[in-house]
């Protein structure tokens, strides 16, 4: 199997997990995007060197993962090119903030360094929260979502098609990449020379394929609007459960939680 072709099935796992049956994805969509929102935004307004503090954001995607059963593993998996990414935005931030923060027994911790610490959590928690949204919500949950808080159609219909083209883009590269290794045996990969032809039939076959694509969709009805999308009974505890989570998220902002838990058990 090569690449592309895991990549395709990659795309139709996140349906496959959308598609379960848990009390998240229970949850309506709109109240979903809330708490996410809410989440990213704590996330990113903590201090840079509360390092401590934001320890605890790790607990609400993580309880989230355990009640959806979607496997925590499977995040990093499906994100493995982009978190080296995330990781990586802070790694010279010890070389301009040299101040003495904090000090660990004999070692002395700069200001750079617990900066580039709390730069990496929140980019690796932030990313989580978006992709526990993304496995139990699905593509036209989130646009129907959106359309009702009045986003404009044009950008719900963007978002709907380039998520479902992506899909359409791997699958015919996937198809055109065994055929030419089926005219090719033994030999790895496309020619250098053939790769100006490759891509523009790749253009073609894919601007074919999502025009079909697109027809079908205005054949069935679609006019910008998600409809269609509710497809489940959610549950009358979506926005309880909502506004108990977005509760704990802002108390966890303003409450040092494993600095109090410390307080807590040095006073027995």
């Amino acid at each position: 199997m090569n690449k592309l072709e895991k990549a395709r099935l990659e795309v139709r796992e996140m349906d496959d997990l959308a598609a379960g049956n848990s009390p998240v994805h229970g949850m309506t969509p709109l109240s979903k995007l809330f708490v996410t929102v809410l989440y990213i935004v704590t996330v990113v307004s903590f201090h840079k060197y509360d390092i401590t503090g934001l320890f605890a954001a790790v607990l609400i995607p993580f309880i989230g993962y355990q009640i959806a059963s979607v496997p925590v593993r499977t995040c990093f998996r499906k994100l493995r090119h982009v978190l080296p990414l995330v990781a990586f935005v802070g790694l010279l931030n010890p070389l301009f903030d040299k101040s003495i923060q904090m000090v660990i027994g004999n070692v002395r911790v700069s200001g750079g360094v617990l900066s580039m610490l709390t730069l990496m959590m929140k980019g690796v928690f932030c990313l989580m929260a978006s992709f526990l949204l993304a496995a139990t919500t699905s593509i036209e949950e989130i646009c129907a979502g959106l359309r009702k808080l009045h986003v404009p159609k044009i950008l719900t219909s963007l978002l709907l098609l380039t998520f479902r083209y992506v899909g359409l883009l791997l699958s015919e590269a996937a198809d055109m990449t065994e055929a030419y290794s089926l005219r090719a045996p033994g030999q790895k990969g496309v020619r250098v020379e053939a790769w100006g032809s490759f891509l523009g039939q790749l253009l073609l076959r894919s601007m074919d394929r999502a025009e079909e694509l697109y027809n079908s969709m205005l054949l069935r009805g679609y006019n910008g609007e998600f409809y269609y999308a509710k497809k489940r009974e959610y549950g009358r505890y979506s926005w309880p459960a909502a506004l108990i989570t977005a509760a704990c998220t802002v108390l966890m902002r303003f409450v040092n939680v494993p600095a109090w838990i410390s307080h807590v058990i040095g006073g027995f």
